[in-house]
């Protein structure tokens, strides 16, 4: 099947819409859109001080998003701050001179057969990032073979090995068979190990996140034991504490925060399982993660 976008076939969802004309479960439309460009901090240490493009919309619709602002089908216009490939690689070649020199491409699986085009403009413009695709997981195996050789980095979640829980959150029971093809294939382009250079930051290879969820830690066990089973145990393996509810309407249990007991559960079962590769958050890390998309040039300025 022809990846494109008029008709979308680009991701698990198959709408088949032209966006050309409308938009398909994403609500993305053809032209390409960023809600924010800025030098981020990030969660793992070796991606710290990246250029970040946040792309709108998303496949997925998790309910306790904490991007919630910008994911979903119909997002508030005044979070759309740059229109266009052009002012797209304009505002990532202005910022990549005095970032670590990786460009971090957030949520970007519904503009995928845009990107190439993307950062051939950005290389037009001088610069040449190392080039980080950070995902939800949920992606087609055949759009990530499109992307082979121009992603150095990959940066997947793997959110659920719980079906029901991934339909009832996220809106995708098939997540869990679709993300684990897509991790696999995603290690076959750039390896198993995370390459780092003198100072630390990272120029190939993968890591995989997992935001350990309240109430849930017999997901985030099965997650744990699918990644020992099925990946290179090279790896590394951000296991992420700063879950919070971003709204007040949240079904139990993710209208609590994380426990303490819940997390280093999920911790110890890491390292049972020989994945002592990666990075943990502090509990308190909740609070540390609350971007406010209403501001253009750095949705994060009020934590750094």
């Amino acid at each position: 099947m022809q990846l494109g976008l008029d008709p979308c076939h680009i991701c698990p969802r198959d709408c088949g819409v032209s966006r050309r004309t409308t938009t398909g479960y994403c609500g993305a439309p053809q032209e390409l859109e960023a809600a924010a460009i800025c030098i981020h901090r990030g969660e793992e240490p070796p991606f710290s001080g990246l250029v970040n493009v946040f792309f709108p919309h998303c496949n997925l619709h998790c309910i306790y998003c904490q991007n919630r602002a910008i994911s979903g089908r119909q997002v508030d216009g005044n979070y759309i701050h740059y229109r266009g490939l052009e002012a797209i690689a304009d505002r990532i070649a202005e910022l990549l001179p005095n970032s670590n020199g990786i460009l971090g491409l957030v949520t970007a699986s519904h503009y995928a057969p845009l990107l190439p085009s993307l950062l051939s403009a950005v290389q037009s413009r001088g610069v040449r990032p190392t080039v980080l695709y950070n995902s939800s997981g949920y992606e087609r195996v055949d759009a990530l073979q499109s992307l082979e050789g121009l992603v150095d980095i990959y940066l997947p979640d793997l959110k659920y090995l719980d079906a029901d829980a991934a339909g009832t959150y996220s809106h995708a029971p098939d997540y869990p068979l679709v993300a684990t093809a897509a991790l696999k294939e995603m290690q076959r382009q750039v390896g198993a190990s995370l390459k780092v250079d003198a100072e630390g930051v990272a120029f190939r290879g993968m890591a995989v996140r997992h935001l350990v969820l309240p109430g849930l830690v017999e997901n985030s066990l099965q997650v744990i034991d699918w990644l020992a089973d099925n990946l290179p145990h090279q790896v590394p393996v951000s296991l992420m504490s700063q879950y919070y509810p971003p709204t007040k309407d949240l079904p139990m249990p993710l209208n609590r925060r994380l426990k303490r007991e819940e997390y280093e559960q999920v911790c110890r079962r890491c390292t049972e399982r020989g994945l002592v590769q990666g990075w943990r958050q502090d509990l308190e890390s909740e609070g540390c993660y609350r971007p406010d998309f209403s501001v253009k040039d750095n949705p994060f300025e009020p934590i750094i």
